[in-house]
């Protein structure tokens, strides 16, 4: 291991938000990765699930390159062709109907809040209200903070969004004293909780949540910005249960590397959202489009 770096010299001018393992990385090829002074490393965190072809793959980088030499953003005033071909194939894999494109899994997430909300005011809901989970992570928005279940890292950033109700992993039991919650319009929850401590939600339960949205006319959010992509086997987890979800965040392993995030919604929530109710600048960006394409087309399970 190399010897530790002193990090105020090493990064002056770097906000200290990490704690940094003391080397960096140069290069990197396949499942493997290489550090400044030469040394090679068998790549087990995959930029925290996100290199979904390894690193240098030998058709996404020409293809990513020829992206470069033609277009690499342009704004969503225009029609960006290669939103509408990964949006097709993001539909066909998972049975929905329609994307919105961002950049990360937080902003994807925070779309999926706001869409809920919409969803519930467009049906006189005034003060729309969502399940959440225990030890759940959404991100670190001030919104999706504070749908996360864990007080570490809402410590110091309060006062919280109000508008969530959290209820325990697993517990068919938990959901229904909330049935008579007329505020109630979603429930929101991760397939598998990543930073909560790997706690995957069984099938069962996945199908009884399942159940109750659609009697209760809730949506079903589930949130695949992590255990997506394939890396549970299926293209997203939520299909080992055998249901379908009404909106499901995306990031991380989409773009291989290149920011790439997605709400896929289907028919309950494809809708909610009219022009001027969400937006984003680098969103859905030729680049970013060519990098979901060039993943899902060259990614083998």
């Amino acid at each position: 291991m190399p010897a530790p770096a002193k990090t105020a010299s090493a990064e002056p001018h770097v906000m200290h938000t990490y704690g940094r393992l003391p080397f960096a990385l140069s290069h990197g090829q396949g499942a493997w990765v290489w550090d400044t002074a030469g040394k090679k490393y068998l790549d087990g965190l995959a930029g925290i699930a996100v290199n979904t072809l390894g690193h240098a793959h030998p058709k996404l980088v020409p293809a990513l390159q020829d992206q470069i030499g033609k277009l690499i953003h342009s704004c969503n005033y225009y029609h960006v062709p290669l939103q509408e071909q990964l949006a097709a194939k993001l539909c066909e894999l998972s049975g929905l109907s329609k994307a919105f494109f961002c950049s990360t899994g937080l902003e994807a997430n925070e779309a999926a809040i706001k869409i809920a909300r919409k969803y519930g005011h467009d049906k006189g809901i005034e003060r729309p209200e969502i399940i959440v989970y225990e030890k759940a992570f959404h991100g670190r928005s001030i919104a999706t903070l504070s749908a996360t279940g864990n007080t570490k890292v809402q410590a110091g950033f309060g006062p919280l969004v109000e508008g969530f109700v959290r209820v325990p992993l697993n517990d068919a039991a938990a959901l229904e004293p909330h049935r008579s919650n007329k505020n109630i319009v979603a429930v929101f929850l991760e397939v598998i909780q990543g930073e909560g401590g790997i706690n995957p939600v069984t099938a069962d339960y996945l199908r009884t949540v399942r159940r109750i949205c659609d009697e209760q006319g809730w949506l079903l959010m589930l949130d695949e910005v992590q255990c997506g992509m394939g890396r549970t086997g299926k293209w997203f987890a939520h299909q080992w249960a055998g249901i379908v979800p009404d909106v499901m965040p995306l990031a991380k392993g989409l773009g291989s590397g290149v920011p790439v995030g997605a709400i896929v919604c289907g028919p309950k929530a494809a809708d909610v959202f009219g022009p001027g109710n969400h937006g984003t600048t680098f969103g859905g960006n030729p680049l970013a489009m060519r990098a979901g394409v060039e993943t899902l087309r060259s990614w083998k399970r």
